[in-house]
């Protein structure tokens, strides 16, 4: 088999999506379901022919399944407690240690950090709440080795591919399920958050929160184990939050690693109350005849509370993005503008940010060997500067190559979580063409995987702005320079393609709006975002950018999507300068400044008048105009 040439799949079957069955009484409309009755069968469709070199049965030690009438025994006890719970305002505080431990000993949470191995001295009482988790073991920040470990042993379709990251699988949902997201209208939010038409926040109230949650808990409290994270979000100390993940699967608490800040061994003794945590019972569903339920999943956020309870999803790109919705409620109150984008810096101190939405570019272009990396997805822009929120990269693997991207294949390796490939049997050698189980491929490492990545993850305040639009129609230049009015206007329509795989029963781009390109995960109305950036940029003199990196000489289908070569250049005159000096014309209906002129770049392509007929050009152009026009009065 040649290195870089196709490979065959032969250990992973294709997954097939039929469609819905509409005489369900209650169903997910917003994921076509897999051909399978049960997780089991699900990993059955994609089973290697021969076993696993790690034995997954016969295992002793501190995690040997207990009897079944025991583990009925421990449910009921939970749910007694959950239920009795219900009339106090604080419920138990967690019982730390192996569940078949007599009555006395003391509790066995260990970790290991670096090199160091001690009993952290922080009380694990998971939250001040209803019920909190008993009879559970709990496997507390884990090395990448130790979760490997876990993972591989008891988690079915867990492997070692041939470069050494854990592929793993994340169950039906592939995908994000925003139509499934819930945020509690509580009274100390309520009055903030953006609610109604075009906004993200679908609202829920206090009760059906604490069902879900109960549920969630009485779940958890019905394992052996739990796997608990303590970590940071924001490399900027000043703004920096603790959170606590607590989950069920080694695949979760290793990608969490990664894509939060970890802490040093004194900064987890030290740890002390999180400011957030987040419940991931994501193998269990939610009760779909719970009001406000659709569907079998709920992502539920309680602000008031500071938690989020996960049901009927086991994508782990759920936790990151409700993280994000965190920090976009929590950081503008604090002047601080949080922002979806990706973000590097110069050898001469320039910072550049990208906005984009998943299948932009925003993580390729952002990586840059010529450039140092401060983050590919989430930053906060304070009056320090610019700092990365997480301590990972969530890169889109599919059609992945070294020649492309040589930072992000080589990032992958011990350590990272691959989501969803389909690999060879025999070599473990991934097929990033494949598409059998989903488009949404994706590759979880830590940020210092990346070789020129800038750790400490902050920078001065950025010189440009540059916002990422995959445009479907075809019509937008490859790159224009924008005023800081046409900024505002583009940031807040966030105009681009929906690519396929992002999200659940996407199959080919669909053009979108995603109000400040973040639309799903901002908590307040867009316009409060825009203000804050329009007054930075103002402050401190940056240039906006309308870059396209979707279709040029046609729509999609008939057009070409515009070579990543070609975008490179762009943005390589951007961060030179070169490019403000630049001669340009102007197009009559957006007074877009498009360059006539761009070193490596065909000057034919960089006006789209050139590409197509101007009949199409007009017609297409004037509707998007229209598109993108009639989407920001819908805002107000």
């Amino acid at each position: 088999m040649e290195k870089n040439g196709p490979v065959r799949s032969r250990g992973l079957a294709k997954i097939q999506m039929p469609g819905h069955h509409s005489s369900e009484v209650c169903h997910d409309d917003s994921t076509p379901p897999v051909r399978a009755q049960t997780i089991e069968e699900l990993h059955s469709l994609q089973k290697k022919k021969s076993a696993p070199t790690t034995p997954i049965r016969g295992t002793l030690g501190a995690f040997a399944s207990i009897s079944e009438e025991d583990r009925y025994q421990q449910q009921l006890q939970s749910i007694s407690a959950s239920l009795a719970s219900l009339t106090r305002e604080t419920g138990p505080k967690l019982l730390r240690g192996d569940p078949a431990a007599r009555s006395g000993e003391s509790p066995r949470v260990s970790t290991n950090v670096g090199n160091q191995s001690y009993t952290p001295s922080l009380s694990l009482s998971l939250a001040v709440s209803d019920s909190s988790l008993k009879f559970t073991h709990v496997l507390y920040n884990l090395s990448p080795a130790e979760l490997y470990e876990q993972a591989i042993k008891y988690e079915k379709g867990s492997f070692i591919t041939w470069t050494g990251a854990l592929a793993t699988l994340s169950g039906a949902k592939t995908g994000r399920a925003p139509r499934d997201k819930r945020v509690v209208k509580e009274k100390t939010s309520e009055d903030e958050l953006w609610w109604g038409k075009g906004s993200p926040n679908i609202e829920m109230d206090e009760q059906t929160f604490l069902v879900n949650r109960e549920r969630a808990v009485d779940y958890l409290n019905s394992l052996d184990k739990v796997y608990v994270n303590d970590q940071f979000l924001n490399w900027d100390p000043e703004y920096r939050l603790k959170v606590r993940i607590v989950s069920a699967r080694a695949y979760h608490s290793l990608f969490m690693h990664n894509m939060c800040i970890r802490p040093t061994p004194e900064e987890l003794e030290n740890f002390g109350t999180p400011d957030f945590t987040i419940y991931n019972a994501g193998q269990f569903p939610c009760n779909r005849y719970t009001h406000y339920m659709t569907s079998s999943t709920s992502i539920d956020l309680n602000l008031g509370r500071r938690e989020m309870v996960i049901l009927g999803t086991q994508y782990a790109g759920e936790m990151k993005k409700g993280l994000f919705s965190v920090m976009h409620y929590l950081m503008p109150q604090r002047r601080v503008l949080s922002l979806h984008s990706g973000c590097n810096v110069g050898k001469d101190g320039d910072v550049a940010l990208f906005f984009g939405l998943s299948g932009t570019g925003k993580t390729t272009l952002s990586t840059d060997h010529n450039r140092y990396l401060i983050g590919d997805d989430e930053h906060c822009w304070s009056e320090n500067g610019v700092s990365n929120i997480e301590g990972g990269c969530y890169a889109k693997c599919i059609d992945l190559s070294e020649e492309k991207e040589p930072d992000i294949w080589n990032a992958i390796k011990f350590g990272t979580v691959l989501e969803n490939v389909v690999f060879d049997e025999h070599t473990r050698e991934v097929d990033y063409s494949d598409k059998s189980v989903t488009e949404n491929t994706r590759a979880a490492y830590p940020i210092e995987y990346i070789p020129n990545a800038k750790i400490p993850c902050v920078g001065p305040h950025p010189k440009n702005v540059i916002l990422l639009a995959c445009d479907a129609f075809g019509v937008l230049p490859p790159v224009s320079k924008l005023s800081l009015a046409q900024t505002m206007y583009h940031f807040i329509s966030g105009y681009t393609a929906l690519v396929a795989g992002t999200e659940e029963g996407v199959k080919e781009p669909q053009a979108t709006f995603s109000a400040c390109f973040g639309a799903a995960f901002i908590m307040l109305h867009p316009t409060k975002y825009a203000a804050m950036l329009a007054e930075k940029m103002q402050d401190h003199g940056a240039t906006g950018w309308l870059v396209n990196t979707g279709w040029s000489g046609g729509s999609y289908g008939s057009g070409n999507r515009i070579k990543l070569a070609y975008t490179r250049k762009i943005i390589d005159a951007i961060h030179s300068g070169t490019l403000l000096e630049a001669t340009y014309t102007k197009t009559e209906v957006f007074g877009l400044e498009i360059p006539t002129d761009i070193e490596g770049v065909p000057s034919e392509i960089l006006n789209p008048i050139n590409t197509v007929s101007w009949l199409f050009i007009s017609t297409n152009y004037i509707c998007c105009c229209l598109y993108i026009f009639w989407h920001v009065l819908d805002l107000f």
